[in-house]
Protein backbone atom coordinates (compact mmCIF):
# COMPACT_ATOMS: atom_id res chain seq x y z
CA UNK A 1 0.00 0.00 0.00
CA UNK A 2 2.82 2.39 0.78
CA UNK A 3 4.55 1.67 -2.54
CA UNK A 4 1.35 2.37 -4.46
CA UNK A 5 0.88 5.56 -2.51
CA UNK A 6 4.34 6.75 -3.38
CA UNK A 7 4.04 5.90 -7.08
CA UNK A 8 0.66 7.48 -7.70
CA UNK A 9 1.77 11.04 -7.08
CA UNK A 10 4.68 10.57 -9.44
CA UNK A 11 2.52 9.34 -12.25
CA UNK A 12 0.05 12.12 -11.70
CA UNK A 13 2.81 14.72 -11.73
CA UNK A 14 4.20 13.24 -14.94
CA UNK A 15 0.77 13.36 -16.51
CA UNK A 16 0.35 17.10 -15.85
CA UNK A 17 3.99 18.09 -16.30
CA UNK A 18 2.92 20.87 -18.64
CA UNK A 19 0.81 22.52 -15.94
CA UNK A 20 3.55 22.93 -13.33
CA UNK A 21 3.80 26.47 -12.10
CA UNK A 22 7.16 28.22 -12.65
CA UNK A 23 9.58 27.91 -9.79
CA UNK A 24 10.68 31.10 -8.07
CA UNK A 25 14.17 32.21 -9.10
CA UNK A 26 16.82 32.97 -6.55
CA UNK A 27 18.19 36.46 -6.17
CA UNK A 28 21.52 35.47 -7.75
CA UNK A 29 19.82 33.90 -10.79
CA UNK A 30 17.65 36.97 -11.22
CA UNK A 31 20.68 39.27 -11.12
CA UNK A 32 22.52 37.14 -13.71
CA UNK A 33 19.45 37.15 -15.95
CA UNK A 34 19.20 40.94 -15.79
CA UNK A 35 22.90 41.38 -16.54
CA UNK A 36 22.61 39.08 -19.55
CA UNK A 37 19.63 41.10 -20.83
CA UNK A 38 21.59 44.34 -20.52
CA UNK A 39 24.56 42.83 -22.38
CA UNK A 40 22.24 41.64 -25.14
CA UNK A 41 20.68 45.09 -25.46
CA UNK A 42 24.16 46.64 -25.71
CA UNK A 43 25.21 44.08 -28.33
CA UNK A 44 27.97 42.51 -26.23
CA UNK A 45 26.19 39.15 -25.96
CA UNK A 46 24.50 37.10 -28.74
CA UNK A 47 20.75 37.43 -29.05
CA UNK A 48 18.42 34.76 -27.73
CA UNK A 49 17.22 32.13 -30.23
CA UNK A 50 13.73 30.63 -30.42
CA UNK A 51 12.82 27.05 -31.34
CA UNK A 52 12.90 27.90 -35.08
CA UNK A 53 16.45 29.24 -34.87
CA UNK A 54 15.47 32.89 -35.32
CA UNK A 55 17.01 35.62 -33.20
CA UNK A 56 14.76 37.40 -30.72
CA UNK A 57 15.12 41.16 -30.49
CA UNK A 58 16.44 41.90 -26.97
CA UNK A 59 14.50 45.16 -26.85
CA UNK A 60 11.15 43.35 -27.00
CA UNK A 61 9.49 43.45 -23.54
CA UNK A 62 9.48 40.29 -21.46
CA UNK A 63 5.68 40.08 -21.29
CA UNK A 64 5.64 39.73 -25.11
CA UNK A 65 8.57 37.36 -25.65
CA UNK A 66 7.90 34.98 -22.73
CA UNK A 67 5.34 32.21 -23.27
CA UNK A 68 2.68 31.67 -20.57
CA UNK A 69 3.50 28.66 -18.41
CA UNK A 70 0.08 27.13 -18.99
CA UNK A 71 0.60 27.02 -22.82
CA UNK A 72 4.17 25.83 -23.42
CA UNK A 73 5.75 23.42 -20.89
CA UNK A 74 9.28 24.17 -22.18
CA UNK A 75 8.90 27.83 -21.21
CA UNK A 76 11.50 28.88 -23.77
CA UNK A 77 11.29 32.45 -25.04
CA UNK A 78 9.70 32.66 -28.46
CA UNK A 79 7.58 34.92 -30.62
CA UNK A 80 5.64 32.13 -32.26
CA UNK A 81 2.61 32.78 -30.10
CA UNK A 82 2.60 36.40 -31.28
CA UNK A 83 2.56 35.50 -34.99
CA UNK A 84 -0.57 34.50 -36.95
CA UNK A 85 -1.50 30.87 -36.33
CA UNK A 86 -1.85 28.83 -39.52
CA UNK A 87 -4.69 26.69 -38.18
CA UNK A 88 -6.71 29.78 -37.21
CA UNK A 89 -5.79 32.09 -40.10
CA UNK A 90 -8.31 32.23 -42.93
CA UNK A 91 -7.05 31.02 -46.30
CA UNK A 92 -7.63 33.26 -49.30
CA UNK A 93 -7.17 32.74 -53.01
CA UNK A 94 -3.72 33.40 -54.41
CA UNK A 95 -2.89 36.30 -56.68
CA UNK A 96 -2.73 34.11 -59.81
CA UNK A 97 -6.17 32.53 -59.47
CA UNK A 98 -9.04 33.96 -61.51
CA UNK A 99 -12.11 32.90 -63.41
CA UNK A 100 -11.39 30.99 -66.62
CA UNK A 101 -12.55 32.50 -69.90
CA UNK A 102 -13.58 30.90 -73.18
CA UNK A 103 -14.35 27.24 -73.80
CA UNK A 104 -12.66 24.03 -72.67
CA UNK A 105 -9.89 22.82 -74.94
CA UNK A 106 -9.85 19.15 -75.92
CA UNK A 107 -11.70 16.67 -78.05
CA UNK A 108 -14.74 17.85 -80.03
CA UNK A 109 -18.00 16.12 -79.16
CA UNK A 110 -19.93 14.71 -82.14
CA UNK A 111 -22.76 12.94 -80.35
CA UNK A 112 -25.50 14.36 -78.14
CA UNK A 113 -25.07 13.43 -74.48
CA UNK A 114 -27.82 12.84 -72.00
CA UNK A 115 -28.50 15.82 -69.74
CA UNK A 116 -26.88 18.30 -72.14
CA UNK A 117 -28.45 21.50 -73.51
CA UNK A 118 -31.23 20.62 -76.00
CA UNK A 119 -30.39 23.72 -78.08
CA UNK A 120 -26.58 23.63 -78.52
CA UNK A 121 -25.55 20.29 -76.96
CA UNK A 122 -23.14 21.70 -74.29
CA UNK A 123 -23.09 19.75 -71.07
CA UNK A 124 -22.38 22.69 -68.78
CA UNK A 125 -25.77 24.39 -68.96
CA UNK A 126 -29.46 23.76 -69.69
CA UNK A 127 -31.70 25.01 -72.47
CA UNK A 128 -33.11 27.93 -70.48
CA UNK A 129 -29.56 29.16 -69.69
CA UNK A 130 -28.25 28.77 -73.27
CA UNK A 131 -26.82 31.94 -74.80
CA UNK A 132 -26.83 30.74 -78.42
CA UNK A 133 -29.50 31.67 -80.93
CA UNK A 134 -32.44 29.28 -80.61
CA UNK A 135 -32.14 26.74 -83.40
CA UNK A 136 -35.08 25.67 -85.51
CA UNK A 137 -34.24 22.05 -84.66
CA UNK A 138 -32.15 21.55 -81.55
CA UNK A 139 -28.96 19.53 -81.28
CA UNK A 140 -30.89 16.91 -79.33
CA UNK A 141 -32.77 15.91 -82.48
CA UNK A 142 -30.16 16.62 -85.17
CA UNK A 143 -27.05 15.39 -83.35
CA UNK A 144 -24.90 17.89 -85.34
CA UNK A 145 -23.27 21.17 -84.39
CA UNK A 146 -22.58 20.16 -80.81
CA UNK A 147 -21.16 23.22 -79.00
CA UNK A 148 -18.05 22.75 -76.79
CA UNK A 149 -18.39 22.79 -73.02
CA UNK A 150 -17.51 25.92 -71.04
CA UNK A 151 -15.10 25.95 -68.15
CA UNK A 152 -16.43 25.02 -64.75
CA UNK A 153 -15.69 28.20 -62.83
CA UNK A 154 -13.91 28.09 -59.50
CA UNK A 155 -15.19 29.88 -56.39
CA UNK A 156 -12.68 32.55 -55.35
CA UNK A 157 -12.30 33.70 -51.77
CA UNK A 158 -10.51 37.04 -52.06
CA UNK A 159 -9.16 39.13 -49.21
CA UNK A 160 -9.63 42.86 -48.72
CA UNK A 161 -6.94 43.90 -51.21
CA UNK A 162 -7.87 41.22 -53.71
CA UNK A 163 -11.44 42.47 -53.97
CA UNK A 164 -10.20 45.98 -54.71
CA UNK A 165 -7.35 45.08 -57.06
CA UNK A 166 -8.03 46.81 -60.38
CA UNK A 167 -5.54 44.52 -62.18
CA UNK A 168 -6.95 41.32 -60.72
CA UNK A 169 -7.33 38.71 -63.47
CA UNK A 170 -5.16 40.62 -65.95
CA UNK A 171 -3.01 38.47 -68.22
CA UNK A 172 0.55 39.86 -68.62
CA UNK A 173 0.79 38.18 -72.03
CA UNK A 174 -1.69 40.76 -73.29
CA UNK A 175 0.82 43.49 -72.52
CA UNK A 176 3.57 41.50 -74.21
CA UNK A 177 1.56 41.63 -77.42
CA UNK A 178 1.45 45.45 -77.18
CA UNK A 179 5.21 45.57 -76.55
CA UNK A 180 5.84 43.45 -79.65
CA UNK A 181 3.60 45.73 -81.69
CA UNK A 182 5.57 48.82 -80.63
CA UNK A 183 8.84 46.98 -81.30
CA UNK A 184 7.72 46.30 -84.86
CA UNK A 185 6.86 49.99 -85.33
CA UNK A 186 10.29 50.98 -83.97
CA UNK A 187 11.99 48.53 -86.32
CA UNK A 188 10.11 49.96 -89.28
CA UNK A 189 11.21 53.50 -88.30
CA UNK A 190 14.84 52.40 -88.10
CA UNK A 191 14.55 50.76 -91.50
CA UNK A 192 13.16 53.96 -92.99
CA UNK A 193 15.96 56.01 -91.42
CA UNK A 194 18.62 53.66 -92.75
CA UNK A 195 17.08 53.81 -96.23
CA UNK A 196 16.94 57.60 -96.05
CA UNK A 197 20.58 57.71 -95.00
CA UNK A 198 21.60 55.47 -97.92
CA UNK A 199 19.70 57.71 -100.33
CA UNK A 200 21.53 60.77 -98.98
CA UNK A 201 24.87 58.98 -99.34
CA UNK A 202 24.05 58.08 -102.91
CA UNK A 203 23.02 61.63 -103.77
CA UNK A 204 26.06 63.20 -102.02
CA UNK A 205 24.10 65.43 -99.67
CA UNK A 206 26.11 64.46 -96.59
CA UNK A 207 28.71 66.75 -95.15
CA UNK A 208 32.31 66.68 -96.34
CA UNK A 209 33.29 65.27 -92.98
CA UNK A 210 32.09 61.85 -94.01
CA UNK A 211 33.99 62.00 -97.30
CA UNK A 212 37.19 62.95 -95.55
CA UNK A 213 37.20 59.85 -93.35
CA UNK A 214 40.36 57.76 -93.63
CA UNK A 215 38.88 54.28 -93.62
CA UNK A 216 35.62 52.40 -93.51
CA UNK A 217 35.72 51.87 -89.74
CA UNK A 218 35.76 55.56 -88.95
CA UNK A 219 33.05 56.15 -91.53
CA UNK A 220 30.83 53.51 -89.99
CA UNK A 221 31.44 54.98 -86.52
CA UNK A 222 30.41 58.37 -87.83
CA UNK A 223 27.19 56.93 -89.25
CA UNK A 224 26.48 55.21 -85.92
CA UNK A 225 26.88 58.47 -83.93
CA UNK A 226 24.71 60.33 -86.40
CA UNK A 227 21.95 57.74 -86.19
CA UNK A 228 22.05 57.87 -82.34
CA UNK A 229 21.67 61.64 -82.33
CA UNK A 230 18.72 61.47 -84.71
CA UNK A 231 17.16 58.71 -82.64
CA UNK A 232 17.43 60.78 -79.42
CA UNK A 233 15.93 63.79 -81.15
CA UNK A 234 13.05 61.77 -82.55
CA UNK A 235 12.44 60.02 -79.24
CA UNK A 236 12.09 63.40 -77.51
CA UNK A 237 9.55 64.48 -80.11
CA UNK A 238 7.69 61.22 -79.68
CA UNK A 239 7.63 61.67 -75.91
CA UNK A 240 6.11 65.10 -76.35
CA UNK A 241 3.33 63.57 -78.40
CA UNK A 242 3.01 60.50 -76.19
CA UNK A 243 2.84 62.04 -72.68
CA UNK A 244 0.24 64.56 -71.63
CA UNK A 245 2.20 65.30 -68.43
CA UNK A 246 4.36 67.82 -70.28
CA UNK A 247 1.45 70.27 -70.41
CA UNK A 248 2.34 72.93 -67.85
CA UNK A 249 -0.22 74.29 -65.45
CA UNK A 250 -0.02 77.89 -64.23
CA UNK A 251 2.52 78.15 -61.45
CA UNK A 252 4.17 74.73 -61.76
CA UNK A 253 5.96 72.44 -64.21
CA UNK A 254 5.88 68.65 -63.90
CA UNK A 255 8.77 66.76 -65.52
CA UNK A 256 7.43 63.32 -66.53
CA UNK A 257 10.95 61.86 -66.96
CA UNK A 258 12.34 62.80 -63.58
CA UNK A 259 9.02 62.70 -61.75
CA UNK A 260 9.66 66.01 -59.98
CA UNK A 261 7.70 69.22 -59.78
CA UNK A 262 9.61 72.40 -60.66
CA UNK A 263 8.17 75.79 -59.76
CA UNK A 264 7.99 78.29 -62.58
CA UNK A 265 9.05 81.89 -62.42
CA UNK A 266 5.52 83.25 -62.14
CA UNK A 267 2.16 83.15 -63.79
CA UNK A 268 2.53 84.63 -67.27
CA UNK A 269 -0.13 87.28 -66.68
CA UNK A 270 1.67 88.75 -63.63
CA UNK A 271 4.15 91.60 -63.91
CA UNK A 272 7.80 90.58 -63.56
CA UNK A 273 9.62 91.73 -60.43
CA UNK A 274 12.32 93.59 -62.35
CA UNK A 275 9.67 95.57 -64.28
CA UNK A 276 7.89 97.00 -61.26
CA UNK A 277 10.41 99.83 -60.79
CA UNK A 278 12.80 100.65 -63.62
CA UNK A 279 14.98 102.87 -61.45
CA UNK A 280 18.51 101.33 -61.39
CA UNK A 281 18.93 102.45 -57.76
CA UNK A 282 15.83 100.56 -56.60
CA UNK A 283 15.72 97.09 -55.08
CA UNK A 284 18.26 94.57 -56.41
CA UNK A 285 16.97 91.66 -58.50
CA UNK A 286 19.01 88.45 -58.41
CA UNK A 287 18.53 86.71 -61.78
CA UNK A 288 19.97 83.41 -60.58
CA UNK A 289 17.57 82.87 -57.66
CA UNK A 290 14.86 85.12 -59.20
CA UNK A 291 14.51 86.93 -55.90
CA UNK A 292 13.98 90.60 -55.04
CA UNK A 293 14.27 90.81 -51.28
CA UNK A 294 13.75 94.56 -50.81
CA UNK A 295 10.69 96.62 -51.60
CA UNK A 296 10.90 98.03 -55.15
CA UNK A 297 8.57 100.91 -54.13
CA UNK A 298 10.62 101.97 -51.09
CA UNK A 299 11.90 105.20 -52.76
CA UNK A 300 8.51 106.16 -54.19
CA UNK A 301 6.88 106.86 -50.80
CA UNK A 302 4.06 104.34 -51.28
CA UNK A 303 2.68 102.38 -48.32
CA UNK A 304 3.91 98.74 -48.35
CA UNK A 305 0.43 97.55 -47.34
CA UNK A 306 -1.16 99.15 -50.41
CA UNK A 307 1.20 97.96 -53.18
CA UNK A 308 0.75 94.61 -54.89
CA UNK A 309 4.31 93.43 -54.24
CA UNK A 310 6.53 94.66 -51.39
CA UNK A 311 9.55 92.35 -51.78
CA UNK A 312 10.26 88.81 -50.63
CA UNK A 313 11.30 89.95 -47.15
CA UNK A 314 7.87 91.50 -46.55
CA UNK A 315 6.34 88.04 -46.15
CA UNK A 316 9.30 86.81 -44.12
CA UNK A 317 9.01 89.48 -41.42
CA UNK A 318 5.22 89.62 -40.99
CA UNK A 319 2.86 87.64 -38.78
CA UNK A 320 4.40 84.90 -36.62
CA UNK A 321 7.46 84.56 -38.85
CA UNK A 322 9.70 86.44 -36.42
CA UNK A 323 8.46 84.36 -33.48
CA UNK A 324 9.08 81.17 -35.43
CA UNK A 325 12.59 82.32 -36.33
CA UNK A 326 13.36 83.13 -32.70
CA UNK A 327 12.07 79.71 -31.64
CA UNK A 328 14.23 78.01 -34.29
CA UNK A 329 17.30 79.96 -33.15
CA UNK A 330 16.63 78.97 -29.54
CA UNK A 331 16.29 75.30 -30.63
CA UNK A 332 19.71 75.41 -32.33
CA UNK A 333 21.36 77.04 -29.33
CA UNK A 334 19.73 74.56 -26.93
CA UNK A 335 20.83 71.60 -29.06
CA UNK A 336 24.42 72.86 -29.02
CA UNK A 337 24.26 72.94 -25.23
CA UNK A 338 23.01 69.35 -24.96
CA UNK A 339 19.20 69.70 -24.89
CA UNK A 340 17.38 67.22 -27.12
CA UNK A 341 14.77 69.54 -28.66
CA UNK A 342 13.59 69.98 -32.23
CA UNK A 343 11.14 72.43 -33.76
CA UNK A 344 9.38 69.95 -36.07
CA UNK A 345 9.73 66.79 -33.96
CA UNK A 346 8.52 68.18 -30.63
CA UNK A 347 7.16 71.73 -30.97
CA UNK A 348 5.17 71.71 -27.71
CA UNK A 349 8.19 70.77 -25.62
CA UNK A 350 10.27 73.43 -27.36
CA UNK A 351 7.60 76.10 -26.78
CA UNK A 352 7.35 75.33 -23.08
CA UNK A 353 11.14 75.25 -22.75
CA UNK A 354 11.40 78.58 -24.55
CA UNK A 355 8.82 80.19 -22.23
CA UNK A 356 10.56 78.90 -19.12
CA UNK A 357 13.86 80.16 -20.52
CA UNK A 358 12.42 83.65 -21.00
CA UNK A 359 11.08 83.72 -17.44
CA UNK A 360 14.39 82.52 -15.99
CA UNK A 361 16.26 85.05 -18.11
CA UNK A 362 14.13 87.93 -16.81
CA UNK A 363 14.55 86.69 -13.24
CA UNK A 364 18.31 86.50 -13.73
CA UNK A 365 18.43 90.05 -15.09
CA UNK A 366 16.32 91.28 -12.18
CA UNK A 367 18.56 89.55 -9.63
CA UNK A 368 21.66 90.90 -11.36
CA UNK A 369 20.22 94.44 -11.30
CA UNK A 370 19.24 94.14 -7.64
CA UNK A 371 22.71 92.82 -6.78
CA UNK A 372 24.40 95.76 -8.49
CA UNK A 373 22.11 98.25 -6.77
CA UNK A 374 22.67 96.56 -3.41
CA UNK A 375 26.44 96.63 -3.86
CA UNK A 376 26.92 100.09 -5.35
CA UNK A 377 23.66 101.86 -4.46
CA UNK A 378 21.87 104.45 -6.58
CA UNK A 379 18.34 103.06 -6.43
CA UNK A 380 17.01 106.49 -5.54
CA UNK A 381 18.02 107.78 -8.97
CA UNK A 382 15.98 105.09 -10.71
CA UNK A 383 12.82 105.97 -8.74
CA UNK A 384 13.12 109.70 -9.46
CA UNK A 385 9.89 111.63 -10.20
CA UNK A 386 9.12 112.80 -13.74
CA UNK A 387 11.02 115.67 -15.30
CA UNK A 388 7.94 117.92 -15.18
CA UNK A 389 7.87 117.66 -11.39
CA UNK A 390 11.62 118.09 -10.96
CA UNK A 391 12.08 121.21 -13.05
CA UNK A 392 8.48 122.50 -12.85
CA UNK A 393 8.33 122.93 -16.59
CA UNK A 394 6.87 121.15 -19.58
CA UNK A 395 7.00 121.46 -23.35
CA UNK A 396 3.28 122.33 -23.56
CA UNK A 397 2.92 126.04 -24.43
CA UNK A 398 0.26 127.97 -22.49
CA UNK A 399 -0.43 131.72 -22.54
CA UNK A 400 -2.58 133.31 -19.82
CA UNK A 401 -4.30 136.67 -19.56
CA UNK A 402 -4.01 139.03 -16.54
CA UNK A 403 -7.20 137.51 -15.17
CA UNK A 404 -5.85 133.95 -15.35
CA UNK A 405 -7.79 132.80 -18.41
CA UNK A 406 -6.02 130.69 -21.03
CA UNK A 407 -5.40 132.62 -24.25
CA UNK A 408 -3.29 130.09 -26.19
CA UNK A 409 -2.73 126.40 -25.64
CA UNK A 410 -4.82 123.54 -24.30
CA UNK A 411 -6.60 124.00 -21.00
CA UNK A 412 -6.79 121.07 -18.61
CA UNK A 413 -9.74 118.86 -19.40
CA UNK A 414 -12.59 118.98 -16.92
CA UNK A 415 -13.98 115.68 -15.76
CA UNK A 416 -17.54 115.30 -17.03
CA UNK A 417 -20.24 112.75 -16.33
CA UNK A 418 -22.08 110.66 -18.89
CA UNK A 419 -25.22 112.77 -18.41
CA UNK A 420 -25.98 116.05 -20.15
CA UNK A 421 -25.13 119.08 -18.05
CA UNK A 422 -26.07 122.77 -18.21
CA UNK A 423 -28.84 122.18 -20.77
CA UNK A 424 -31.24 125.21 -20.76
CA UNK A 425 -34.71 124.79 -22.25
CA UNK A 426 -37.84 126.92 -22.71
CA UNK A 427 -36.02 130.27 -22.32
CA UNK A 428 -34.76 129.39 -18.82
CA UNK A 429 -31.42 130.85 -17.71
CA UNK A 430 -30.97 128.30 -14.91
CA UNK A 431 -31.28 124.53 -14.88
CA UNK A 432 -34.00 122.48 -13.19
CA UNK A 433 -33.09 121.93 -9.55
CA UNK A 434 -31.37 125.24 -9.00
CA UNK A 435 -34.21 126.36 -6.67
CA UNK A 436 -35.64 124.61 -3.59
CA UNK A 437 -38.58 125.65 -1.41
CA UNK A 438 -41.01 123.84 0.87
CA UNK A 439 -39.85 120.39 -0.27
CA UNK A 440 -40.13 121.13 -4.00
CA UNK A 441 -37.54 121.71 -6.70
CA UNK A 442 -37.78 124.45 -9.30
CA UNK A 443 -36.05 126.96 -11.54
CA UNK A 444 -34.06 129.75 -9.88
CA UNK A 445 -34.67 132.20 -12.71
CA UNK A 446 -38.47 132.30 -12.35
CA UNK A 447 -39.14 130.31 -9.12
CA UNK A 448 -41.35 127.95 -11.12
CA UNK A 449 -41.99 124.55 -9.49
CA UNK A 450 -43.32 122.93 -12.70
CA UNK A 451 -40.69 121.00 -14.67
CA UNK A 452 -40.30 121.82 -18.40
CA UNK A 453 -42.50 124.91 -17.98
CA UNK A 454 -41.89 128.13 -19.93
CA UNK A 455 -39.80 130.75 -18.11
CA UNK A 456 -41.68 133.85 -16.91
CA UNK A 457 -38.57 135.62 -15.63
CA UNK A 458 -38.81 138.33 -12.99
CA UNK A 459 -42.58 138.44 -13.37
CA UNK A 460 -42.90 134.91 -12.03
CA UNK A 461 -40.57 135.75 -9.15
CA UNK A 462 -42.71 138.76 -8.20
CA UNK A 463 -45.91 136.73 -8.37
CA UNK A 464 -44.49 133.98 -6.15
CA UNK A 465 -43.07 136.51 -3.67
CA UNK A 466 -46.36 138.43 -3.70
CA UNK A 467 -48.21 135.24 -2.82
CA UNK A 468 -45.94 134.68 0.13
CA UNK A 469 -46.47 138.26 1.38
CA UNK A 470 -50.23 138.11 0.95
CA UNK A 471 -51.18 134.69 2.30
CA UNK A 472 -54.90 135.40 2.23
CA UNK A 473 -54.98 136.57 -1.33
CA UNK A 474 -52.79 133.70 -2.35
CA UNK A 475 -55.03 131.24 -0.54
CA UNK A 476 -58.08 132.65 -2.36
CA UNK A 477 -56.39 132.37 -5.73
CA UNK A 478 -55.33 128.82 -4.93
CA UNK A 479 -58.90 128.03 -3.84
CA UNK A 480 -60.31 129.41 -7.09
CA UNK A 481 -57.75 127.42 -9.06
CA UNK A 482 -58.72 124.25 -7.18
CA UNK A 483 -62.38 124.85 -7.90
CA UNK A 484 -61.65 125.30 -11.58
CA UNK A 485 -59.73 121.99 -11.66
CA UNK A 486 -62.57 120.19 -9.91
CA UNK A 487 -65.02 121.47 -12.48
CA UNK A 488 -62.84 120.25 -15.30
CA UNK A 489 -62.64 116.78 -13.69
CA UNK A 490 -66.42 116.65 -13.35
CA UNK A 491 -66.85 117.53 -17.01
CA UNK A 492 -64.50 114.74 -18.01
CA UNK A 493 -66.38 112.26 -15.86
CA UNK A 494 -69.67 113.29 -17.47
CA UNK A 495 -68.25 112.87 -20.95
CA UNK A 496 -66.99 109.38 -20.08
CA UNK A 497 -70.33 108.43 -18.61
CA UNK A 498 -72.16 109.60 -21.76
CA UNK A 499 -69.75 107.79 -24.03
CA UNK A 500 -70.01 104.51 -22.14
CA UNK A 501 -73.75 105.00 -21.54
CA UNK A 502 -73.42 104.39 -17.83
CA UNK A 503 -75.72 106.36 -15.60
CA UNK A 504 -74.75 105.96 -11.99
CA UNK A 505 -76.18 107.78 -9.06
CA UNK A 506 -74.30 109.91 -6.56
CA UNK A 507 -74.82 107.30 -3.84
CA UNK A 508 -73.12 104.60 -5.90
CA UNK A 509 -70.15 106.93 -6.61
CA UNK A 510 -69.71 107.63 -2.92
CA UNK A 511 -69.85 103.91 -2.14
CA UNK A 512 -67.20 103.16 -4.77
CA UNK A 513 -64.95 105.84 -3.34
CA UNK A 514 -65.33 104.42 0.15
CA UNK A 515 -64.48 100.92 -1.12
CA UNK A 516 -61.42 102.28 -2.88
CA UNK A 517 -60.28 104.03 0.27
CA UNK A 518 -60.67 100.84 2.28
CA UNK A 519 -58.76 98.82 -0.30
CA UNK A 520 -56.02 101.45 -0.36
CA UNK A 521 -55.79 101.42 3.44
CA UNK A 522 -55.41 97.62 3.45
CA UNK A 523 -52.80 97.83 0.70
CA UNK A 524 -50.82 100.40 2.72
CA UNK A 525 -50.87 98.15 5.77
CA UNK A 526 -49.76 95.16 3.69
CA UNK A 527 -46.96 97.26 2.16
CA UNK A 528 -45.74 98.26 5.66
CA UNK A 529 -45.72 94.62 6.72
CA UNK A 530 -43.83 93.61 3.58
CA UNK A 531 -41.19 96.31 4.08
CA UNK A 532 -40.63 95.16 7.66
CA UNK A 533 -40.42 91.53 6.50
CA UNK A 534 -37.81 92.45 3.87
CA UNK A 535 -35.73 94.37 6.42
CA UNK A 536 -35.82 91.38 8.78
CA UNK A 537 -34.74 88.96 6.03
CA UNK A 538 -31.88 91.23 4.94
CA UNK A 539 -30.49 91.04 8.48
CA UNK A 540 -30.27 87.21 8.25
CA UNK A 541 -27.28 85.45 6.68
CA UNK A 542 -27.72 84.51 3.01
CA UNK A 543 -27.27 80.80 3.71
CA UNK A 544 -30.01 80.84 6.37
CA UNK A 545 -32.65 82.78 4.46
CA UNK A 546 -35.93 80.92 3.65
CA UNK A 547 -36.68 79.68 0.16
CA UNK A 548 -39.57 81.67 -1.40
CA UNK A 549 -40.11 79.76 -4.64
CA UNK A 550 -43.47 78.35 -3.48
CA UNK A 551 -45.02 81.79 -2.96
CA UNK A 552 -48.04 82.70 -5.07
CA UNK A 553 -47.10 85.05 -7.91
CA UNK A 554 -49.85 87.23 -9.38
CA UNK A 555 -50.18 90.65 -10.96
CA UNK A 556 -50.49 93.53 -8.45
CA UNK A 557 -53.75 95.41 -8.16
CA UNK A 558 -54.19 99.16 -8.63
CA UNK A 559 -54.39 99.70 -4.87
CA UNK A 560 -51.13 97.79 -4.31
CA UNK A 561 -49.39 99.84 -7.01
CA UNK A 562 -50.68 103.08 -5.44
CA UNK A 563 -49.49 101.94 -2.00
CA UNK A 564 -46.07 101.10 -3.43
CA UNK A 565 -45.80 104.55 -5.03
CA UNK A 566 -46.81 106.25 -1.79
CA UNK A 567 -44.37 104.27 0.36
CA UNK A 568 -41.48 104.29 -2.09
CA UNK A 569 -38.38 106.17 -0.97
CA UNK A 570 -36.78 108.12 -3.78
CA UNK A 571 -32.94 108.23 -3.63
CA UNK A 572 -32.82 111.66 -5.30
CA UNK A 573 -35.08 113.17 -2.63
CA UNK A 574 -32.98 115.42 -0.31
CA UNK A 575 -35.52 114.97 2.51
CA UNK A 576 -35.41 111.16 2.35
CA UNK A 577 -33.29 110.99 5.51
CA UNK A 578 -36.01 112.81 7.51
CA UNK A 579 -38.89 110.52 6.50
CA UNK A 580 -38.19 107.90 9.17
CA UNK A 581 -38.11 110.44 12.02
Amino acid sequence: MTEEATTNPATSSEGIVGLDEPKKMTREDWRKKKELEEQRKLGNAPAEVDEEGKDINPHIPQYISSVPWYIDPSKRPTLKHQRPQSEIEQQYSSIGEWYKRGVREGSVTTKFRKGACENCGALTHKKKDCLERPRKVGAKFTGTGIAPDEHSQVSLDLDYDGKRDRWNGYDPEEHQRIVEEYAKVDLAKRTLKAQKLQDELASGKLDQTANSCLDDRSFLFFLFILSLQEREHDSEDEDEDKYADDIDMPGQNFDSKRRITVRNLRIREDTAKYLRNLDPNSAYYDPKTRAMRENPYSNTGMNPDEVGYAGDNFARYSGDTITMAQTQLFAWEAYERGSEVHLQADPTKLELLHKSFKVKKEDFKEKQRDGILEKYGGEEHLDAPPRELLLAQTEDYLEYSRHGAVLKGLEKAVARSKYEEDVLINNHTCIWGSYWKDGFWGYKCCHSMVKQSYCTGDTGVRIVSGCTNRDQGCNSTVYNLQMHRDKLKEKKKKKKSKKNKKHTSDSSDSEDEEKKKEKLKKALEAEDKWVKHVDAIMQIDERKRPYNSLMEVKAPTEEELEAFRMKRCRPDDPMASFLGQ
